[in-house]
């Protein structure tokens, strides 16, 4: 399917739907909305401009910046307001009757996670109208953990090398949970190459927010990216983790701590279901210059990481 070569076409054109490729007829039956319409518009080879002025033909004004936050679920069509302009949306875009309609009601939902509730993969209230990140695969994460004199997580480092399973994706939405004691709302997002800080959310121990890309990417295109969370305010901490939603080829965890706080013990750990015992629990060397570092392999479903023990 060709681009539109952005001349004027007649109505007739976009009155007769083809047979739709298996993919977006898939996407068209299970939603999200979001992701309908984007594909929908790429199979057509519509800029927005042309798209608007389709529309138009058809009667119905709608801003290109709406149909852009529609398509990249920054927003979500208002029921009963915006139905003319979804069902002109079938229309011009070839689909079949209600076939955008009829998800205009849904919402992106996240995948099943077999009981993990992990939020770094899912997105929660308050950034309900953007993708999560099951639009990536995440081929690597190497974490860095810097643990403080008093025993203290100061910063979490994180480097993640993702590839988009198809196009679109330009963000990742992260969550950082704080240690016991934790004062939050003092945490610290600073994203360094790669990406930069979105929307950010406070809970309780939680901080949830947004890296942004600085392009959409293409389906099968990798980009790396990196950024370091500043929570010196817990407890001493019992070690970190990061679940898998899904597999991952590889996961490097290290643990650097200060010299005059070293732990009596530190253990790699695997969780291969929530609220179970560690499984494959392996001790771990503290190495010179007080690094500890655990390496996983071909890892996930499931929660990873690396426990620590404190002499009394």
């Amino acid at each position: 399917m060709t681009a539109d070569s952005g001349h004027a076409t007649s109505a007739e054109s976009v009155d007769h739907p083809p047979g739709l490729p298996r993919a977006l007829a898939e996407t068209l039956r299970y939603g999200p909305f979001h992701r309908a319409l984007h594909d929908a518009i790429a199979h057509r080879g519509l800029s927005l401009a042309r798209l608007r002025a389709h529309l138009g033909q058809h009667g119905v004004q709608v801003g290109q910046s709406t149909l852009s936050y529609w398509q990249r679920g920054l927003r979500h069509p208002e029921v009963p307001r915006a139905l003319e302009t979804v069902r002109a949306l079938e229309t011009v875009l070839r689909l079949p009757a209600d076939s955008l309609v009829a998800l205009v009601g849904t919402r992106p939902q996240p995948r099943p996670t077999r009981g993990y509730a992990e939020p770094t993969w899912v997105a929660p209230t308050d950034f309900e109208a953007v993708p999560d990140n099951r639009d990536l695969e995440v081929l690597s994460a190497h974490d860095t953990v810097l643990v403080g004199p008093q025993r203290e997580r100061r910063t979490v480092t994180t480097r993640l090398v993702v590839r988009a399973l198809r196009s679109g994706p330009d963000r990742f939405l992260a969550v950082h949970r704080g240690d016991e004691g934790s004062a939050v709302e003092n945490a610290l997002v600073r994203p360094a190459e790669g990406c930069r800080q979105g929307r950010l959310r406070r809970q309780p121990r939680t901080l949830v927010f947004e890296l942004l890309f600085d392009r959409r990417l293409d389906e099968g295109e990798e980009h790396v990216f990196c950024f370091t969370v500043v929570d010196d305010t817990g407890g001493p901490t019992p070690g970190h983790v990061r679940t898998f939603r899904t597999p991952c080829r590889s996961y490097l965890l290290q643990l650097a701590f200060s010299r005059r706080a070293l732990p009596a013990r530190c253990t790699k750990q695997f969780r291969a279901e929530p609220n179970t015992v560690p499984v494959d629990v392996e001790d771990l060397v503290c190495g010179i210059g007080g690094v500890v570092s655990a390496y996983f392999t071909d890892i996930g479903p499931g929660t990873a990481g690396i426990g620590v023990e404190w002499s009394a």
